[in-house]
């Protein structure tokens, strides 16, 4: 729903024509005036005339056939610029993308936006299974082992603050409760690395490695993901083969990160 002006500090006009944007970014490739004024709560004529706005100024486009608006290429460029001066992002694409031609895996970095993580680049690696992952996609922060890295940096209070129990679950191996999801985030600083298996999405699993800045918060996270083929069988200690050398690379490459950013 679109966020109404509160105060005179906020333009109501602007907040509802970012709304339309974000309307056009949730999931479907086009919508119809109708479909936007759903989904940002405006009124039919007023989500027209915003779209209309924003097509002259070349931000949303409409279908000729079709007269269902897109999102334009006119906002990659601010979109583009955004990420591209991302200390984050600057730090880590050489180092994920070397990572992931190394590993033959998938490897993201990622920062928390509020109770969400979002991706700012990602690579794949031979072995990697197709991905629909782009910079600026969300995914939950309790189901995956870079959304754990960045929660570890927070105490159980904030943890349990910032999101409501049960956690939702996205696959019958999706940690729900705050209780065990303390006890994964504590081993994952004891040993430097979280490991998610299967929790967001079945037949994946992931590795993932915190990254600090130069105060040493944790302020992004560096993860490689496959198929559980790929990251399975076991060794003596019942530890899956590929995790051990993979937990390393994944620390390595989430260390390069830190020390680009400040990090001692």
């Amino acid at each position: 729903m679109v966020t109404r002006a509160t105060d005179a500090g906020t333009n109501q006009s602007v907040e509802r024509a970012v709304s339309v944007l974000r309307a056009l970014d949730s999931g479907r490739a086009e919508l119809r005036v109708s479909d936007v004024a759903e989904l940002t709560g405006l009124g039919s004529s007023t989500a027209s005339r915003l779209l209309s706005t924003l097509e002259r100024l070349d931000m949303v486009e409409r279908d000729p056939v079709s007269s269902l608006y897109r999102l334009s290429l006119g906002t990659l460029p601010l979109a583009a610029t955004a990420v591209n001066r991302h200390p984050v992002h600057r730090a880590a694409r050489m180092v994920l993308q070397e990572l992931a031609a190394r590993t033959g895996l998938g490897a993201n970095v990622a920062v928390r936006r509020g109770d969400v993580l979002m991706f700012l680049c990602n690579f794949e690696g031979a072995r990697a299974p197709k991905s629909y992952t782009q910079a600026g996609h969300t995914a939950p922060l309790h189901a995956t082992g870079i959304g754990k890295c960045l929660l570890s940096g927070l105490s159980p209070k904030e943890r349990r603050k910032l999101l409501a129990e049960p956690l939702e679950a996205h696959t019958e191996f999706t940690t729900v409760s705050h209780d065990l999801l303390d006890e994964e985030l504590a081993a994952v600083r004891r040993s430097g690395y979280a490991v998610e298996a299967e929790e967001r999405a079945l037949g994946r699993a992931s590795l993932a490695a915190p990254v600090r800045d130069a105060s040493g918060d944790v302020v992004a996270a560096v993860s490689l993901w496959g198929p559980t083929s790929v990251l399975g069988g076991q060794d003596a200690q019942g530890v899956p083969e590929a995790r051990t050398a993979l937990a390393r690379e994944v620390i390595e490459a989430a260390d390069a990160v830190s020390q680009a950013l400040g990090a001692v």
